[in-house]
């Protein structure tokens, strides 16, 4: 069979050499080419991987003219998302978009319209899917040990997203200052800020984590730093039909959640009727108490099964047997989340409690 072709679209997200790397190891698929208008941000995934320079594009419609390829990776500021899903659609190709969706739900319902229209998957990644305590975490809760879920509880965030590039290479916080005038993670306009960054992973797998159900209204307050147009910290409250639940995100931890755990810690806790779970990122095991055993304790976390081990085996796998997208990375759940992230901005904006947008 021939390799399963990745053509890399768009340098402005560093995950786009984390996901280069999955592509370049998996047997299956190949990183047929890339493109980005500026030469050197693509510089580094070019000698990191062996790329001919016959597969590297600074034009977009030379770039897609020499396919055709299986899937595109999309790494756009958010507010580009749209424009470039409704470039990619019609070219028969899946589109992979690294996190977060969209930076309106105007802009995901454009993205969900445009591949409708063809008969190819969407995919939203959102990498802590592939943290095994999440997942096993899910497990837990979907086997009933905690009893109804009631409460999902979320703090996530890092130093900030200059301090690291692709494979988690870290950037001096001299460079970090000089490199924030530039960077569209810190203009409004591009889509940036914490709340964009990191709410729509809270947003998103809780609403896996609560099997779809949706929000009643929400909360937001974000803080405003002199000189900064965008959060670096964000805090919105969920009320649903069982009660309430927290989104938590920053910019300014004090250090990384995948070197070292902050404090507060990274991750979610989660609130049943009938026990508790805390899943850290990274963690090599989950916090447990219920009824029966109300003393804290640990249960190792589910090793991620073959087929499933990051983002790109599980979706070219999928994609290959011509199976659906599921989960957090389901546009459709995505949509929901969407919804909440939206809610949350326009609240903070508007100093108060809203209903969520439909």
């Amino acid at each position: 069979m021939s390799k399963f072709r990745v053509v890399g679209i768009s340098f402005d997200h560093m995950h786009m050499g984390d996901l280069l790397r999955m592509v370049h190891e998996h047997p299956g698929a190949e990183i047929a080419a890339i493109f980005d208008p500026d030469p050197q941000k693509m510089a580094s995934a070019i000698e990191t991987f062996g790329i001919p320079q016959d597969r590297v594009f600074t034009d977009f419609n030379a770039c897609m003219s020499a396919g055709p390829y299986d899937m595109a990776l999309l790494c756009a500021a958010t507010a580009k998302h749209a424009d470039y899903t409704e470039r990619l659609a019609p070219h028969d190709l899946h589109i992979f978009v690294e996190k977060p969706f969209a930076a309106s739900i105007e802009d995901a319902r454009r993205m969900i319209a445009a591949i409708e229209g063809t008969s190819k998957q969407m995919v939203i990644n959102w990498p802590l899917r592939w943290v095994e305590s999440h997942v096993t975490a899910k497990r837990l809760i979907d086997e009933g040990m905690i009893g109804e879920l009631i409460e999902v509880h979320f703090y996530d965030g890092n130093r900030g997203p200059l301090f690291h590039l692709a494979d988690k290479v870290e950037v001096t916080p001299e460079e970090v200052e000089l490199l924030k005038t530039s960077s569209w993670w810190y203009k409004k306009a591009s889509g940036g800020g914490s709340l964009l960054d990191y709410l729509g992973y809270g947003a998103t797998l809780g609403t896996w984590f609560m099997n779809g159900e949706a929000p009643l209204e929400v909360t937001c307050t974000v803080d405003e730093a002199s000189g900064i147009e965008v959060d670096q910290h964000a805090i919105a409250v969920c009320r649903y039909k069982r009660g309430l639940s927290k989104l938590e995100t920053r910019w300014g931890t004090f250090t990384d959640p995948w070197k070292i755990q902050p404090q507060p810690t990274c991750g979610f806790t989660f609130v049943g009727t009938d026990g508790t779970i805390s899943s850290p990122d990274y963690a090599s095991h989950v916090t447990v108490q219920t009824r029966s055993n109300p003393a804290r304790h640990e249960i190792p976390v589910d090793p991620l099964p073959k087929g499933e081990r990051n983002a790109i085996e599980y979706v070219v796998g999928r994609l290959q047997a011509g199976k659906p997208i599921e989960g957090p990375l389901d546009p459709a759940l995505c949509l929901t989340a969407q919804r909440i992230v939206d809610t949350a901005a326009r609240s903070a904006t508007e100093k108060r409690t809203l209903e969520l947008i439909t």
